[in-house]
């Protein structure tokens, strides 16, 4: 194009350049806190969430699970011992096991041998279906049958249903269980509560004060630790009825000591940093600056500490119940249950699978709860 088109160019094909902002280094995005990051990213975790859910709903049954029949904890009747569980609907599905009926293997050298095992064990034979799993050939145990017993049959008790059965006394074992939950999870809580408590104070001013203080105190620490559990436990029962009170006790005595050495090392990180030197030249005492500046920054790994003490506090009184240094009968918790299960394993497994059920559930769901917390308090994982 030549110079003398370029000039003939009309005027109105020129447009005025319009400056703009620059929007390169603009955020787009609200910024986020901490603690809105943490949990964004643990609310994205769907096997926390889905334990979260778990432990709320087992929380709720605890509480309105013992009142959704009729049957009292303590209401005993050797009438109705040991009935095998039976609920409503359920008990038309066979392979679920609920349908009431007692199940057992008999072994003989010939059916005749077995069917007399069964009719020993089982009193009124016309409530007793035998089902022949194999003839056998004249030689020891060789023969087999399965025999069901339509125990509420037999007991006339056709319109009652225990929809986890019951126990040796006749004592209904839906409301027991979820009573023993509530008890295990009140000693698991308290206990957590009472290691926080004690554990942040402790190790907050152990690592803040430092040198003497912090000698002393930690010298405390390890005598306590290293006193078994166990001694803990029998001495509380020297001076105080086996129970709550005594487990909690023993619990609290020791259990706070890991939290305190946390709480102590990440103090003593947070201790010399800039803001920690600015409130201190600002005037600031030296509680407020734990209270208002170091704890809050500690406070994502209180939490999953805390959350993984809860499990450990309901394995440790299961423990003590099942070996009779904890919750004593007619009172219930997941141990004394298992316990009692445990006792009666071959005859009546259906006392033992519920509680261990419970128990293993609870503790997988804070476990994994506690990892999903540690994950959304890592910074490295927020997206």
């Amino acid at each position: 194009m030549d110079k003398n088109n370029l000039n003939n160019i009309p005027k109105d094909l020129f447009v005025p350049l319009v400056r703009k902002e620059d929007t390169s280094d603009k955020i787009s995005a609200p910024s986020r806190t901490f603690f809105q990051d943490a949990r964004r990213t643990l609310l994205n975790n769907k096997p926390a969430v889905i334990s979260m859910i778990i432990i709320l709903f087992i929380i709720i049954m605890s509480i309105v699970g013992p009142w959704m029949n009729n049957f009292g904890s303590d209401d005993q009747d050797l009438k109705r011992a040991k009935m095998p569980p039976r609920v409503p609907v359920l008990e038309n599905v066979s392979w679920l096991g609920l349908d009431g009926t007692l199940k057992s293997t008999f072994q003989g050298k010939d059916v005749q041998q077995a069917t007399a095992k069964a009719k020993a064990r089982f009193d009124k034979e016309e409530f007793l279906e035998i089902e022949v799993l194999n003839k056998g050939d004249g030689t020891r145990n060789s023969a087999e049958i399965k025999a069901n017993y339509r125990i509420y049959e037999a007991k006339d008790m056709k319109d009652t249903y225990f929809w986890f059965g019951s126990d040796a006394l006749g004592r209904d074992q839906w409301t027991r269980l979820w009573e023993g939950t509530r008890v295990s999870l009140i000693i698991a809580f308290v206990a957590a509560v009472l290691d926080l408590v004690i554990g942040v104070a402790y190790g907050g001013i152990s690592g803040f004060y430092g040198g003497r203080v912090d000698n002393i105190m930690q010298r405390i620490a390890e005598i306590l630790v290293g006193i078994p559990n166990l001694v803990i436990i029998l001495l509380m029962m020297l001076v105080l009825k086996p129970g709550i009170i005594s487990i909690v006790i023993a619990l609290s005595i020791t259990g706070w000591i890991g939290m305190s050495r946390i709480v102590r090392g990440e103090v003593l990180k947070l201790k010399n940093q800039e803001f920690v030197l600015a409130s201190r030249t600002l005037g600031t005492s030296n509680g407020t600056i734990i209270r208002k500046h170091l704890v809050p920054n500690i406070s994502g790994i209180i939490i999953i500490n805390t959350m993984f003490t809860v499990p450990g506090a309901i394995f440790f009184e299961a423990f003590l119940s099942f070996i009779g240094l904890g919750i004593v009968p007619p009172d219930a918790s997941l141990g004394s249950l298992i316990d009692l299960g445990f006792d009666n394993l071959r005859l009546y497994p259906y006392m033992l699978v519920f509680p261990a059920i419970v128990i293993s559930v609870l503790m997988i769901a804070f476990n994994i709860v506690g990892d999903g917390l540690r994950d959304a308090f890592d910074p490295k994982m927020h997206k």
